[in-house]
């Protein structure tokens, strides 16, 4: 007892359980052309909405409020939706409920 003969290990060492990410980013439900089309979305998007702000004079000016409404929605929601493509909401939520949106 005194050298610790007893007291021998009889079990295997725990193993560690995987490591999950809190906001690990992925593009491992974005291959090939999806990748490049869920990307250009907010780019083209956000380069409407710089365009649109370029524009100083306008006679009729209500098509222009709608185009810079939709185009700053569509960068916002583009955003969104690569974001959650991109990280661990897309298991979070599941493909079904990621598709049906």
């Amino acid at each position: 007892m005194e050298n610790g003969g007893v007291y021998n290990e009889t079990t295997e060492p725990r193993a560690k359980p995987p490591l999950r990410r809190r906001c690990g980013c992925t593009l491992r439900h974005l291959r090939g052309w999806r990748l490049v089309h869920k990307a250009l979305q907010p780019v083209l998007s956000l380069l409407a909405v710089i365009f649109e702000e370029i524009v100083e004079d306008c006679i009729n000016c209500h098509g222009l409020y709608f185009f810079e409404f939709v185009s700053c929605s569509a960068f916002l929601l583009s955003l969104l939706i690569l974001c959650v493509y991109c990280t661990i909401a897309y298991e979070t939520f599941g493909k079904d409920k990621v598709n049906k949106v």
